[in-house]
């Protein structure tokens, strides 16, 4: 999955980004959860590592 696919998903789901780390990007789930996970800054994510980062932080799975 695109790196940019799973921003615009976690985003639309109600996250927001946190702050920019070296490495990662930390989001932070303000509609439901309070909850934050990190991204990670290559352009192609695992599938599995995207369905857990939306786990992580309590959204539906990407598609």
């Amino acid at each position: 999955m695109k790196r940019k696919d799973l921003i615009r998903h976690l985003e639309r789901h109600g996250c927001v980004l946190l702050r920019e780390g070296a490495k990662h990007s930390r989001y932070i789930n303000l509609a439901n959860t309070n909850k934050s996970t990190t991204v990670p800054r290559h352009t192609e994510i695992a599938d599995l590592l995207a369905i857990k980062i939306c786990r992580q932080i309590g959204i539906p799975d990407p598609k």
